[in-house]
């Protein structure tokens, strides 16, 4: 679960009112490494070792600060460091969190469910509202519940 993530952003804010950071975006903010083999470094520059290798494109990441071409990121396991913009997309994507979880038609409960993804599970992240976001997966759309997925602000709306 994500219990260990509430701390990170808390207190949670709505969109419009997070801080904005160097490049005029707001931060904190979720995008996704756009690159196979994207090195995250211990500090913002290439003089810094490299820590970790990310080897999917895809994966996201929450940007908690900048520091001129670099942004520092945290992951759905806690590792953070720092990333060259070059190699992060504004495109969101989300991983499924936990066990394996329902997608349903609409957000709710109550909603059919139209397909299943395991933990680990990366999609494109098309919507939130309310505590449900819309995910696709494999060219299947669902939405999820918000608190079973890495990807998505805590209060955060969007279409």
């Amino acid at each position: 679960m994500l219990a260990w993530f509430a701390p990170a952003i808390a207190p949670t804010h709505a969109a419009d009112s997070k801080a904005v950071s160097s490049s005029g975006l707001p931060a904190p903010r979720f995008i996704s490494i756009s690159k196979i083999n994207a090195n995250l470094r211990v500090g913002p520059g290439k003089r810094y070792p490299v820590d970790w290798i990310y080897r999917r494109r895809g994966v996201p990441v929450l940007v908690t600060a900048e520091f001129g071409h670099w942004r520092k990121v945290l992951d759905v396991d806690g590792t953070d460091g720092w990333l060259h913009k070059t190699l992060l997309s504004g495109k969101r994507t989300a991983v499924v969190t936990g066990e394996t979880v329902a997608f349903h038609r609409t957000g709710g409960k109550d909603a059919p469910i139209v397909y299943r993804a395991e933990a680990g599970v990366i999609g494109a992240l098309e919507a939130c509202a309310g505590g449900w976001c819309r995910m696709k997966i494999r060219g299947r759309t669902g939405w999820i519940d918000r608190h079973r997925i890495f990807g998505a602000l805590p209060n955060e709306e969007f279409e």
